[in-house]
């Protein structure tokens, strides 16, 4: 099995309807990361000094040494920009990525998160990269962070965001069955679920674009206009897409170093009372969309096709291409992955393989398919798929005319072309189809067989929808 584990494809162009409460245009969800405290310092453990999310250019990590500027930068965080974000926040339910160990040392910053009802969400035992991270030890951390981060606030977190995650991160989260959400993804407006084995893990990805680390970073805001101005744009876009009744969420992200500092709090203040000018805006913790999400849908259990077995695969679609289970035979040894567990994702397994083979075997394919109205229809002798097919238009009730004229054009026209005429009946009306048939009986054979492969394409793809929405 060639399995390929990103989904590319997520909710396509149909997203589902959020819902959300009281009819609300837009969900805004405003994270405050308390890291402070909990970054790289060989105070700490760590083997050498932090050097990410700063104001300092260039910054690298000083092994063995502490670092009295990026130490004193954190410090801004704890003593003054938590509180000036604070106050600015404190009427709003927004949610805090706690670093398990900065919690630990910041009690007055916990009360104060408490005592306004924010929800404290955990951003992982350290602030530290996990991508070379051994999984026994990262899933160590992961226990340890929800051990202490209960101890220190009085209550288990409920939901999980590492940040600078390893490939392991999200697994080793959805294996505690600790968290209602997930939150280290970037991949879509919507909240999503993910499956792994046997645990179900409702994502409730987060942002890089509406977020103050760009303050400090190369490719990012220099003043506090840009990023008022870049939070206002994304609003007003979600809100028209929210209005036109697909809405979404608006996550922005936030660190008490950064938009701390008084010029960049003022942008902030401004882009609030934009939001906050609108009606129909939910403003909401991520536990609460999560709890809203899960409410609304359900994490769907069902066999999915990247992760079905071969044989199984060719059960269920082996009849998709008329009395043809080579395709999904070959089909199931493509590339597949989440993204072609939907109609159009089949489609495209099978019909890559169709298009691959060889005319001898797309010519059986088209043999395959009966007369429209012919005699196996008569006889009932037709598969379920195509008798449902035909009667969708009628034919299975045609006049004795109509029938004589259906046969005289099918005997013409497999008698000069050597496969029977195929069309996607569900596209057409008896009328639209009788005049395709006359009009592509005059065809020459090479135009017309590519006319043919392309209608068993259609059929193919339209007998899949209707599979995956019944």
């Amino acid at each position: 099995m060639n399995r390929y584990p990103r989904d590319m494809t997520g909710y396509g162009a149909h997203p589902p309807a959020a819902n959300w409460p009281n009819g609300a245009k837009i969900a805004v969800q405003i994270v405050l990361n308390y890291e402070e405290g909990g970054e790289n310092n060989i105070l700490h453990g760590d083997a050498a000094s932090e050097a990410f999310l700063s104001e300092i250019t260039g910054a690298a990590p000083w092994p063995d040494q502490r670092h009295w500027n990026m130490e004193s930068l954190y410090e801004y965080g704890a003593r003054a920009g938590f509180w000036r974000v604070h106050r600015m926040l404190s009427d709003l339910p927004i949610t805090v990525y706690g670093v398990a160990t900065a919690l630990a040392r910041a009690p007055q910053q916990v009360a104060a998160m408490k005592n306004v009802g924010w929800e404290i969400a955990s951003h992982g035992l350290k602030w530290v990269e996990h991508k070379d991270m051994p999984e026994d030890e990262e899933r160590a951390q992961i226990a340890e962070a929800i051990r202490l981060h209960t101890e220190v606030t009085g209550q288990p977190p409920r939901g999980w965001y590492t940040g600078r995650c390893s490939n392991n991160t999200v697994r080793l989260a959805a294996e505690t069955g600790q968290f209602a959400y997930v939150a280290d993804s970037y991949a879509d407006d919507l909240p999503y679920w993910m499956t792994f084995g046997e645990n179900d893990q409702l994502i409730v990805p987060y942002t890089m674009d509406c977020n103050d680390m760009r303050f400090a970073i190369q490719a990012g805001y220099t003043n506090g206009d840009q990023f008022e101005s870049y939070l206002k744009d994304s609003f007003d876009y979600l809100y028209e897409e929210g209005c036109d009744g697909a809405p979404k969420i608006l996550s922005v992200g936030l660190h008490c170093r950064l938009i701390g500092r008084p010029g960049r709090a003022a942008a902030l203040r401004r882009a609030l009372e934009h939001f906050k000018s609108h009606d129909g805006v939910w403003f909401a913790t991520r536990l609460q969309i999560a709890k809203h999400w899960a409410a609304q849908y359900p994490t769907p259990r069902q066999a999915r096709p990247s992760e079905i077995d071969r044989d199984t695969f060719v059960t269920q679609y082996g009849g998709i291409f008329e009395h043809s289970p080579w395709i999904a035979e070959a089909a199931h040894a493509l590339e597949c992955g989440p993204t072609h567990d939907c109609a159009q994702g089949v489609h495209s397994l099978l019909a890559r393989v169709f298009r691959n083979a060889d005319a001898d075997q797309r010519l059986a394919v088209l043999k395959a398919h009966p007369d429209l109205a012919g005699k196996l229809a008569a006889a009932k002798r037709l598969t379920a798929e195509s008798t449902a097919e035909q009667a969708s238009v009628g034919l299975d009730a045609l006049t004795d005319a109509e029938r004589a004229t259906f046969t005289e054009l099918n005997d013409a026209y497999t008698a000069k072309f050597g496969f029977p005429f195929i069309i996607a009946v569900r596209d057409n009306t008896k009328s639209s189809i009788m005049a395709a048939f006359q009009r592509r009986v005059n065809h020459d054979r090479d135009t017309e067989f590519a006319e043919a492969c392309k209608q068993v394409e259609r059929i193919a793809e339209l007998r899949l929808i209707e599979k995956f929405t019944t």
